[in-house]
Formats: C-alpha cells, sequence, structure tokens
C-alpha cells in the first residue's frame, strides 16, 4: 500500500464508502430490532442488553485482531471478509428464534463490523493526501452519523409494516448486493502479500478475553448489581486476563497491541479525553428519554425529536468542524468542539418540568455538534503519520478504544441520573421535582468532565509546526 495525492483517491473509495454505508444504514435500521425481537418472543425488556452486548463485543474487541489481519492480506480482501460476515450476520439474524441464537447472529454482525471499519479508516489514512486526511474522516463520520437520522424511523416504519425479519432479509439483500458490487471493483494498493504464519494468534486470544470482560463489567453493574455474581466473577477474572494478554504481548513477535503505537502522547491523551466526553452521547440520550417519562409522561415523541436533532448536529460538526483540522492546529479546533460539548451540557441546567422539544433539541444538538466534530479531530490526532505497513494494526487499536469510551460513559453517567432520582424521591420529593434536581446535578458533572477533556486536549503536541508546515 502507499500514498497517492492523484485525485484517483476519490474514486478509489467508492468501495469503502459503500462498505461504511451499509454499516451505518444497517446499523441505523436495526436500533430498533432489539424491542421488537424481545416482543415477539415475549421475552424480558432487558434481554435487549445482551443482544446488543453481543454485537458490541465483537465490533470492539475484534478491531485490533481484524486490523492486524489486514496489514497481512490488504485491504481488498479484508473488506469482502468483512461484508460477506456482515451479511451473513444479519441474515442469521432473520432466523433467530431464540435469545442465544440472536446473541451469536448480532456477535457475527459485529464481527463483519469490525473488520471493514478499519479498512475505511486504514484507506484515509494511506491514499489521501496529507493535508485532505481530516477531510476524509469528517466524510467517514458524516457517512456514519447521517445513517442514523433517518434509520431509526424507517427502521420503525417497516418493522410495523412488515415485521422485523423482514426487516433483516432486506438487510442482508443489501449486503449482498454492495459485496456484489466492491468485489467487481479493483484497488489500486501496492501490497507485498504476506503469511499468516505466525500470526499472533494467543495475543488475538486474550485481547477478545481481556477487553471483552471490560465491555461486560459496565452491563453486569447496571443489570445485576455490584454485588451480583455476575459481576464479581467478571472483575475478578480481569486480573488474570490482563496478565496473560501482557505477557503473550510481550512475548510476541509481531503483537497484536504494538507498544510503539500506543505509547504516544497523541494516543493515550486523546484515549483520556474520549473516555471522559464520548460517553456523553449515549448517556444523555438515555437519560433524556427518561427525563421526559419522568417529568412529561403523557409525551411520547419530544425525546425522539430531540435525539434525531442530536444526530444532525453530530452530521454538521463532522463535515464543518472535522476539516478545520486540515487548515488549524487540531488541538484548537478539539478545544472549540468540547466547548459546544460542555455548551450543549450546560443547557441542562435550564431544563423545568415542562421543558420544551427546542430547549431539549437546543442541549442535544449543540452537544451532537461538538462531539461530531472532536471524534473527527481526534482520529486526524491519533492516526497522522502512521507507517502504511501498521496503518490496519493502528486504526483497529485506536477503534477498540474509542468504542470502549461511550460503555463506560454510560456505565457512570446513566446511574447517576437514575440514582438522583430516587435519592429525591426518597428524600420526599415529588418524581418530576427529583429528576429535575437529578439532571441538573448530572450537568454539573458532566460539564466538569469537559473541563478536564480540554485540559488533557492542551496537553496534545503540537502537529502544525509552523503556519504551512506539516509533521
Amino acid at each position: 500500500m502507499e500514498h497517492t495525492n492523484s485525485r484517483s483517491y476519490m474514486t478509489g473509495f467508492i468501495p469503502y464508502i459503500l462498505g461504511a454505508l451499509l454499516i451505518s444504514a444497517v446499523g441505523g435500521f436495526t436500533t430498533v430490532l432489539g424491542p421488537a425481537f424481545v416482543k415477539d418472543l415475549q421475552l424480558p425488556y432487558n434481554n435487549t442488553t445482551w443482544t446488543a452486548l453481543a454485537m458490541a463485543t465483537s465490533t470492539a474487541t475484534l478491531a485490533p485482531v481484524l486490523g492486524k489481519v489486514l496489514d497481512v492480506i490488504g485491504r481488498r480482501k479484508t473488506l469482502l471478509f468483512g461484508i460477506a460476515v456482515f451479511a451473513l450476520g444479519n441474515g442469521l439474524t432473520a432466523m433467530a428464534d431464540s435469545l442465544w441464537f440472536m446473541m451469536l447472529a448480532r456477535f457475527t454482525v459485529g464481527v463483519g463490523t469490525a473488520a471493514v471499519a478499519p479498512v475505511v479508516l486504514s484507506y484515509i489514512v494511506t491514499s489521501f493526501p496529507q493535508e485532505k486526511v481530516a477531510k476524509g474522516f469528517s466524510f467517514y463520520m458524516l457517512i456514519s452519523s447521517a445513517a442514523v437520522i433517518f434509520g431509526p424511523t424507517a427502521g420503525g416504519f417497516m418493522v410495523k409494516a412488515y415485521g422485523w425479519r423482514i426487516m433483516m432479509w432486506l438487510c442482508t439483500a443489501a449486503s449482498v448486493l454492495v459485496f456484489i458490487i466492491c468485489a467487481f471493483r479493483k484497488d489500486r494498493e501496492i501490497f507485498s502479500k504476506k503469511s499468516l504464519l505466525g500470526f499472533d494468534g494467543a495475543g488475538a486470544f486474550w485481547v477478545f478475553v481481556f477487553f471483552g470482560l471490560i465491555l461486560c463489567i459496565p452491563s453486569f453493574w447496571q443489570n445485576f448489581g455490584i454485588t451480583s455474581p455476575w459481576f464479581i466473577v467478571a472483575a475478578v477474572l480481569l486480573i488474570p486476563a490482563f496478565l496473560a494478554l501482557y505477557f503473550t504481548e510481550k512475548k510476541a513477535n509481531n503483537p497484536i497491541l504494538q507498544w510503539s503505537f500506543m505509547n504516544r502522547k497523541p494516543f493515550i491523551l486523546s484515549v483520556l479525553a474520549l473516555f471522559l466526553t464520548q460517553g456523553l452521547m449515549q448517556a444523555n440520550m438515555t437519560n433524556i428519554i427518561v427525563f421526559v417519562n419522568y417529568t412529561q409522561p403523557h409525551n411520547t415523541v419530544i425525546s425522539g425529536y430531540a435525539i434525531s436533532i442530536m444526530y444532525v448536529g453530530m452530521s454538521l460538526g463532522s463535515v464543518i468542524l472535522g476539516p478545520l483540522a486540515d487548515r488549524r492546529e487540531p488541538k484548537w479546533v478539539l478545544v472549540f468542539s468540547l466547548l459546544l460539548t460542555g455548551i450543549g451540557c450546560g443547557i441542562m441546567l435550564l431544563f423545568t418540568e415542562v421543558t420544551s422539544v427546542l430547549l431539549l433539541g437546543a442541549s442535544l444538538g449543540i452537544l451532537g455538534l461538538g462531539l461530531g466534530g472532536n471524534a473527527t479531530v481526534f482520529m486526524k490526532v491519533v492516526l497522522s503519520g502512521v507507517p502504511v505497513e501498521t496503518a490496519g494494526t493502528g486504526t483497529g487499536t485506536y477503534g477498540l478504544f474509542r468504542d470502549l469510551a461511550a460503555p463506560f460513559g454510560v456505565a457512570v453517567l446513566v446511574p447517576l441520573f437514575t440514582n438522583g432520582v430516587a435519592n429525591n424521591i426518597a428524600m420526599g420529593k415529588s418524581v418530576t421535582k427529583a429528576a429535575l434536581y437529578s439532571v441538573r446535578t448530572l450537568a454539573i458533572v458532566e460539564i466538569i468532565g469537559v473541563l478536564l477533556g480540554i485540559i488533557i486536549v492542551l496537553l496534545l503536541p503540537t502537529i502544525y509546526k509552523n503556519k504551512g508546515e506539516r509533521l
């Protein structure tokens, strides 16, 4: 693989755009899958947690593993493999007749997603001109967030009209169609074919186990409690799993997790900032829905409108703020986007017992604008300068830590709000007053997290030493 500065880089990007669009569009449609599935099989609603966790586990933990595979067999083969597995997972989902079958199916979908995402990012890193890399990441984020704006609504209509199984067969057909289109397109990468002999299989196993446990812990905490056997077992197993991963990777000739990539200020500081801020999106979506249910129980659509506005904000943030990192120092763009995130959280302090959709939308929309910008620019900061021969490993490893950030934000911020409501009710406040006090406490905690994120960003090394000069 090699960098190219010709205009053909956009033509070569087409299969990867289609792959990213497929993953995002199907992801948007299937946001309604979990509730429809458990209702159809008459399962308790909380079982949607386990189908989501199955997919999240494979998507996050296998990203660095399949990124390493990408560096061995090349982009095109990895892309086709990912789309094929994604199609298989959607087909299995359409046939699922039990919770365990559905979890296996969604896990398979996650494997396909874990293969496609590093390929798309690797193409941007290795084939876009360096002065256009942030623009490429912005385009990727636009595709990812814009598909979610209409996806849940379209998926809801499809489920209501035809049922969730028909929806999943349509997703399978779309996956097969994209596979055929991509199979007939050539990739102009220059790639020295390598052998999978000597691949760090033990490291791949322990990466999956250790980070899988990390993802399970927040779900076990929220669903079973911190004193439950499930949580305790997962927490105890975390220590030996970490030691096994550490010593396995230390002895490996070509480890899955490359210390030289991770032991850099841009990576470490960016991951810390992500853990402080990226969880705000999913946590605030959940908390806004719960807040509206407490304060306006008869207004069931207002929170849905506000969440759609948030995704519009993310789309705008990715295309407006993201490309600025190609022309301005990225850490100052990050400071601005994080300030917007803080303003979005601050608006929550203005919520009342009858908060309008405009105020809810303003909070989540500005929050989304900031998150869309900083998610894009963080990719520029972390992945700029990654060697071509390890681009898959780098993008996969970054994807792993990025995907870990949101669940931990949810694990902290959602219980903070719901427990706060319960405590305020226990102190004698009405339900609406309790929700109002709790959401304002949540806003203060989130603003503090954003301010800490800004301090961390200011410690990032400068990428553009002088005007017009790039490292």
